[in-house]
């Protein structure tokens, strides 16, 4: 009979790892019996590496809005060597989450934020610059608010502020103009759509850049529709409550954005003798984990311990 190591060893042949995972393993520093929170649980690649480090006594939550990922990571870690708690539920909703488990303290919590693999490579899902599909960019699909709803029915001027602080996106007010005089024609229903729209609008000299120039709209679009800063900002201060004493917060990122807001709030925690900051600059990934895995390109990384 194949062990949940040996099968987990195997898996990691087959597989990239998560994103940046030997410095959160490094410095999420977790113990047999320790108590762990991934708040985004995703596929449980970072779940199945904390789990051999907790062993048999340890306790792992494991957070995601994405239904669909939490039944994958549920069926991956179902002979992990350690008792696990599957929870669909938005990160921001932690202290609640914890109460219903009836955990007081945790030793370690993880988030690995932004949009997963898994979500970019379906199109159906709607967050995909150049697979065609439905204009959703839901991470839970029971939300009734999709990118759809935004793109349609929000005026100019909104739109050009989202675009704008979500996406600092430079041509801001021309998308969003190309956007209203579209809709008026028939409603924007796919990625593809949206993305023509926004190519039309960006000036041609600018179309040619390293990155799609579709990205940082749909980023934009993405942020909005799930919400995700508000919940950053909302769960940081609860993550630090929720630790005991040593017990330390990983936060990788992906855009500046995000990394703005864990670098302030991180700041503030230590001046209040809150925390103590373990990277005093963000970690980036290695060359080699770049050319292995594109989606690390763009991480950072930063640590915190409970004073």
């Amino acid at each position: 009979m194949v062990t949940f190591q040996e099968r987990h060893l195997m898996e990691k042949e087959q597989i990239h790892l998560p994103v940046m995972n030997k410095e959160v393993q490094e410095y999420l520093n977790l113990k047999p019996g320790d108590t762990f929170v991934d708040c985004t649980l995703g596929l449980g690649g970072h779940a199945r590496e904390a789990a051999l480090r907790i062993g048999e006594r340890g306790r792992l939550v494991g957070i995601d809005r994405d239904g669909k990922a939490i039944e994958i990571a549920r069926e991956r870690l179902a002979d992990a060597p350690v008792h696990c708690d599957f929870v669909h539920d938005d990160f921001r909703h932690l202290e609640e989450i914890l109460g219903r488990l009836q955990i007081k303290k945790v030793n370690g919590i993880l988030m690995d934020l932004g949009v997963s693999s898994m979500q970019l490579n379906d199109p159906e899902r709607g967050f995909s610059i150049r697979e065609n599909g439905p204009l959703d960019m839901r991470m839970n699909q029971d939300n009734f608010i999709s990118a759809y709803d935004l793109v349609n029915s929000l005026t100019e001027h909104e739109l050009s502020f989202i675009l704008k602080k979500y996406g600092e996106e430079r041509w801001h007010g021309r998308i969003a103009r190309y956007i209203v005089q579209e809709r008026s024609k028939h409603p924007i229903e796919t990625t593809k759509e949206l993305s023509d729209i926004v190519w039309r609008a960006v000036p041609a000299h600018n179309r040619y850049q390293k990155i799609h120039p579709a990205t940082r709209s749909f980023q934009a679009i993405r942020i909005a529709v799930n919400r995700e800063l508000e919940s950053l900002e909302i769960v940081l201060g609860k993550c630090i409550d929720a630790l005991a004493q040593g017990g330390r917060l990983c936060v990788i990122s992906f855009h500046s954005l995000e990394d703005r807001i864990v670098k302030h709030t991180f700041r503030l925690f230590a001046k209040e003798k809150r925390v103590e900051i373990l990277t005093k600059k963000p970690l980036r990934p290695n060359d080699a984990e770049v050319s292995e895995n594109i989606r690390a390109r763009s991480a950072r990384f930063r640590a915190v311990e409970k004073i």
